[in-house]
Formats: structure tokens, C-alpha cells, sequence
């Protein structure tokens, strides 16, 4: 099977207001509340895999006054979410929201259960009365593959067809088939990019700037955005390509961290892979001569090879995704951008790889800001670095012969190599939820 460009941007390219991953679960149980003739729960239960429950745990939810984790997700869905709008769910939440989800919560009505699989998993189960309703989300965070009312599956819009995501399409045969790509078969996608996805690509400049704007105004979360700006009025910074790269990234991630109701245009299923496939492309157009469509074609780009390294590493795992998927696809795109040609691009991509690579995801929260101001910085480097002649030798730790060796080698280390590590952070993480039970 073959896909093309628009097949990759409709699949892979979405708004999300909020962290993906407790979004997920409210959309899970949102799309659960909907079968249930009325809302006086008597108790929610989910059941997610550990990298949702990691994603899932820190981060604070848009309009819920600061409320943060998995059970207030859930609770928060039932209460107000729209399911219908997918990864918006959350953008329904007022104040009756938030008060009857607080009372669900302080009633002990929710339970959140681990589930030692790995892959996308989110189950939610609402009892009210004598109804019983049930969802499943699997593969992708607003894949709803059934939902069922006292045990008998219903046909619902809200559900993807069987094996089918709601873009009509199968992730796994578009990562299959992306996985079968060299770089260069990826650059001749750009080619395809017509007026149409322009235009999309420029709606998610426009959404995700506006989160940037607001992390420099407010300060939100870390505020490192802000300090950035403080650090160049004090001259102890210069404004350099690379540091307008991490200003207005971080600025954003502080926004969307700190639970800011403003959408995010995502990229493979992550917000945060999205402000860093966009935002360093555009941070640095000022800075050289271009043209608009080249700008919007190099975030084309960027979004497409964040596409091309997730379906070598996997969707969720203990890799930072930000820094090894979303950063490969934004010093790609800013290396198109300032003229480099497929030599340099894939130049690039190994040099932030061997940059990297080693970077976990121990959770979405706060300090994500950090690693995407990292990966914004190091993005540029890489691309300066190889239009210089400065790449990594094929000869080096896990940098194969082609980009495409490179991450198969990737993909390695985060299916093989990083299982365990991935379960030390869990294992921390959870410990660390306990001892503030106590």
C-alpha cells in the first residue's frame, strides 16, 4: 500500500488542547458518559498502559483550575468532556464541570488501574444506577475502537471502524510503509504539498505561536521562555538563530504544561512533537532570506520525518520523542529551509541523533520545557553544523550508513534496549505517587 502526503498530515497532524495522554483518557471517558442516561456516577475506572499512566501523571489539565492527573482526567471527561470533538474533548469544561468532577474525586469514586502491557491502552468503565458503560481507545489517543452499554457493543459515530482510525486509514500500514522510505524518498513528499496543505500547515504556526505568546507573556509553568527573554535584555544572552529557536518553543511547552486552555497542533500524537516540528522553523525564518511557502514547506517536511522516525521508535516509549522524532524533523526542516540539499538534511538528522539520543521521557509535567528548549537549540546546531561540513561519522555507536539504518538502530534502543529503563522510571514514578499517600 502506498500513502501520500495528505494521508501523513491528516493521520499524524491534529489539534489537541491539553496533554495528549490525559486527554486521551478524558475522551475515553467522555465518549463512556455519553451512553449513560444520566450523570450521578456511582464510580469510574480506567485501565491504561505505562506510558500513558507516566504521560499521563504530572501534567496539568486546560480549565480545570490546575487539577492535575490521571483520575481527574477521567473524572473530568464524565463530567463535561465532547467527546465528538476528539482531542478537543476538554474545550466543554466550566466551572459545574470542574465542581462535579472535585466531588467524584473527593468521594473516592475513581480508580485508576495499571495495566502491564505495553502499547495504547486506555479502558474507562462508568457504572451510574443500574447502566454500565464501557470504551476502549487503542493504537492512537483518539482511536476509539468500541463502546458498549451493560455489556452489549454499540455502533457509534464516535467509533473507528474495525482496524480503521477515524482518518479512514490503518496506522500500522502508514508506519510500515514509512519505515520501507529513505530520506530521500521522504523529500520528494514535499513535492506534493499543495495550497490546500499550506494553508493547514500555517493553521498550526497560528496555534501554536499563540501558546508560544502567551509562555513570554505570562510566564507560565518554568517560565523559561520568559527568563530567555530577560537573559538577552541583561545581554547575557545574544539572539542568535539558536537561542530564538528555544525561546519560543520552551515558551510554549510552558504554556501547555501549565494547563493553558489554547490548542496545540500535534505532530505523531504528541503536542509537545508538534510545537518542536514547528516552532524552531519558524523562529529562525528572520534570521535568513526566504519566501512563505518555503517556510510552511520546511515545517511540511519537519512533520513528515517526525512521522518517519515514530514509526522506527514506536509511539510511546523511554525515549524523549521531542528530542530524537520531533528534533530530526525540525533540523531537516530548518536545513531545507536555509538551502541545504539531501546530503545535508541527512547530516543533520545523525548529528542530533548522536546529540540525543540518550534523552528519556520520565513523564509529561513541567520540566518537558527544558528538554524541548534543548531539542529546539540542538536542532539548529545540527543544521548549521552539517552545512558546514560537520556530520558524524557512519562509524560512530549507533549512526548507520543511511538515515534509515540510523533509526532502524533507534528503533532498537527504544523497543529492546530502553524496556527496562522504561520500567525503572515507571517504577519511580509510582513509588514517588505512594509516598505521598502516606
Amino acid at each position: 500500500m502506498s500513502f501520500t502526503v495528505k494521508d501523513i498530515l491528516r493521520m499524524e497532524v491534529a489539534l489537541a488542547l491539553g496533554c495528549t495522554e490525559p486527554v486521551a483518557i478524558a475522551l475515553g471517558a467522555a465518549a463512556a458518559a455519553t451512553l449513560l442516561p444520566h450523570q450521578n456516577f456511582d464510580n469510574i475506572e480506567i485501565w491504561i498502559d505505562p506510558n500513558i499512566y507516566k504521560n499521563g501523571l504530572a501534567v496539568t489539565i486546560p480549565g480545570s483550575g490546575g487539577m492535575t492527573g490521571l483520575d481527574t482526567a477521567a473524572a473530568l471527561g464524565a463530567c463535561g468532556g465532547d467527546a465528538a470533538r476528539g482531542l478537543e474533548v476538554l474545550e466543554t469544561l466550566d466551572d459545574k464541570t470542574v465542581d462535579c468532577a472535585r466531588r467524584l474525586l473527593d468521594q473516592g469514586k475513581v480508580s485508576v488501574n495499571l495495566r502491564e502491557q505495553s502499547g495504547l491502552y486506555i479502558r474507562c468503565r462508568i457504572v451510574a444506577g443500574g447502566d454500565t458503560a464501557e470504551s476502549l481507545i487503542t493504537d492512537i489517543h483518539n482511536n476509539i475502537v468500541s463502546l458498549s452499554l451493560n455489556g452489549e457493543e454499540l455502533e457509534s459515530p464516535l467509533v473507528a471502524k474495525k482496524g480503521v482510525l477515524s482518518g479512514g486509514m490503518k496506522l500500522a500500514e502508514l508506519e510500515e510503509w514509512l519505515r520501507g522510505l529513505s530520506l530521500e524518498d521522504i523529500f520528494e513528499l514535499v513535492s506534493e504539498l499543495d495550497a490546500e496543505d499550506l494553508a493547514f500547515l500555517e493553521e498550526g504556526v497560528v496555534h501554536n505561536l499563540r501558546l508560544a505568546e502567551h509562555g513570554l507573556k505570562y510566564g507560565n509553568g518554568l517560565g523559561i521562555g520568559k527568563a530567555i527573554d530577560r537573559l538577552l535584555k541583561q545581554k547575557l544572552l545574544v539572539n542568535d538563530m539558536a537561542t530564538s529557536a528555544r525561546r519560543l518553543t520552551s515558551a510554549a511547552a510552558d504554556a501547555r504544561m501549565d494547563g493553558v486552555n489554547l490548542p496545540a497542533m500535534s505532530s505523531a500524537g504528541s503536542g509537545n512533537h508538534g510545537l518542536t516540528a514547528i516552532l524552531p522553523i519558524w523562529a529562525i525564518k528572520d534570521f535568513i532570506d526566504h519566501d512563505h511557502e518555503t517556510v510552511l514547506k520546511a515545517i511540511g517536511l519537519s512533520h513528515i520525518i517526525t512521522a518517519y522516525v515514530k514509526a522506527h521508535t514506536g509511539r510511546l516509549s523511554a525515549v524523549c520523542g521531542c528530542s530524537v522524532a520531533a528534533g530530526a524533523g525540525a533540523t531537516a526542516g530548518i536545513t531545507y529551509l536555509v538551502g541545504g540539499d539531501i546530503h545535508h538534511m541527512e547530516g543533520a538528522i545523525k548529528n542530533i541523533m548522536e546529540d540525543l539520543a540518550g534523552v528519556i521521557c520520565d513523564g509529561a509535567k513541567a520540566g518537558c520545557a527544558l528538554k524541548l528548549n534543548t531539542a529546539a537549540g540542538a536542532a539548529v546546531q545540527a543544521a548549521l553544523f552539517s552545512l558546514q561540513g560537520v556530520n558524524v561519522k557512519d562509524t560512530d555507536g549507533i549512526i548507520g550508513n543511511t538515515t534509515q539504518k540510523t533509526l532502524q538502530n533507534m528503533g532498537a534502543i527504544s523497543h529492546d534496549g530502553m524496556v527496562e529503563t522504561d520500567r525503572t522510571i515507571l517504577r519511580i514514578m509510582l513509588d514517588k505517587q505512594l509516598a505521598k499517600k502516606k
